[in-house]
């Protein structure tokens, strides 16, 4: 199969989609594989480390989409992508297309088959792709909720673990699920007083077990949710439902119950994010304050560390990758019950019955798939 790896041209995204290692299993399996010029420098991949494994190197975007049966990306692709997708390629990559309409209908024009990283499933019912990325994510969390909670930044100017004789940052987070997990971990280890909300009694009693009594779990409730913000310092939104866009879990009108200077990171702004007032910023222009609170709403959180998070995606994504290559999309999308839980847009239309819902528009099941 020819398998073509743009460069990302979303803002400060600086992963790529395959790493020469992955590139090298590719050519090793008889698939010919075209990289735009540059697309792994973010990342620390030169074109020398490409040709080196059997790839071509392409000038640009437009060689690179004509080159290729399947694309294989990182994040949604933006207008000027979707317009070079033709109904002979496969789009494979994450898409999170619930709250996004204007990809979705670039999507449907293009006719392209789209795979979506973010609900293919494995055995155990997980996320298998999206993973590595919650892990990067929540991990990162409180990295950057630590620089926005200082005073230079406009935060409460506290330190997240306080010292000897004062008192730790109050974090609470939102989804005891793998970012939010990942983030407890961090923050446990930088001695913060943590309390991780969930509606799972069975992920709260793990996660009780796991971190044996360093932090605290609490069912979500609306109440319990809303007096635990008051007297937080930082709230980690990290809730997912899989396809569907995030539910909206602290209100404006709650802001003005907590702290000023106190911090909201909001990991599920891929999917609409978890508060009512989030919306998507940049790496460049993260932050932004709303009756005193900042809001930490980057939507590419990972792409601020794209050596690590291209590794830890490739190591997910190439057996899907190999079994597309191999098989063709259809076929594979039809081996693979777990792979076809990926696939979004087929034909002209909306083939994930929970992205349809959410962005208003009808449910068409592709007639080759099988039951």
């Amino acid at each position: 199969m020819r398998i073509g790896v743009p460069t990302e041209i979303k803002k400060q995204e600086s992963r790529v989609g395959l790493t020469p290692e992955s590139v090298g299993e590719l050519a090793r399996a008889g698939h010919e594989v075209a990289i735009q010029d540059g697309a792994g420098l973010g990342s620390g991949f030169s074109n020398e480390d490409y040709t080196a494994v059997g790839a071509r190197i392409l000038p640009d975007a437009d060689a690179v989409f004509k080159a290729s049966e399947l694309i294989v990306k990182v994040k949604e692709p933006q207008p000027e992508e979707t317009a070079r997708l033709t109904p002979d390629h496969t789009l494979f990559t994450y898409l999170h297309l619930a709250p996004d309409p204007v990809q979705a209908a670039g999507l449907m024009k293009s006719g392209c088959l789209a795979i979506a990283y973010e609900t293919v499933t494995d055995a155990q019912g997980g996320l298998p792709l999206l993973r590595p990325m919650s892990q990067v994510a929540g991990r990162m969390s409180m990295q950057v909720a630590a620089w926005a909670l200082m005073r230079t930044k406009r935060g409460r100017g506290i330190l997240l673990g306080g010292v000897p004789g004062v008192m730790p940052s109050k974090v609470v987070i939102i989804g005891g699920g793998v970012s939010g997990t990942h983030a407890a971990e961090i923050a446990v280890g930088m001695r913060a007083d943590v309390t991780v909300f969930d509606r799972n009694n069975n992920r709260l009693a793990e996660l009780d077990e796991q971190f044996r009594g360093s932090l605290k779990t609490m069912y979500s409730t609306a109440h319990s949710l809303a007096e635990a913000i008051k007297d937080a310092d930082l709230v980690i939104g990290a809730v997912l439902i899989p396809g569907a866009a995030a539910p909206k879990l602290v209100t404006k009108a709650q802001l003005k119950t907590m702290k000023p200077g106190a911090v909201l990171v909001d990991i599920a702004i891929d999917q609409g994010g978890c508060f009512e007032t989030s919306h998507a910023t940049t790496h460049e222009d993260p932050i932004y304050e709303v009756d005193g609170v900042l809001h930490y709403c980057v939507a590419n959180m990972p792409g601020a560390v794209p050596r690590t998070s291209t590794y830890a995606l490739n190591n997910a994504t190439l057996p899907f990758v190999m079994q597309i290559a191999n098989k063709g999309a259809r076929e594979a999308i039809n081996a693979n019950p777990h792979l076809a839980n990926g696939l979004t847009v087929d034909g002209g239309k909306i083939a994930h019955e929970a992205v349809a819902h959410d962005l208003g528009e009808d449910y068409v099941r592709p007639t080759w798939l099988k039951d």
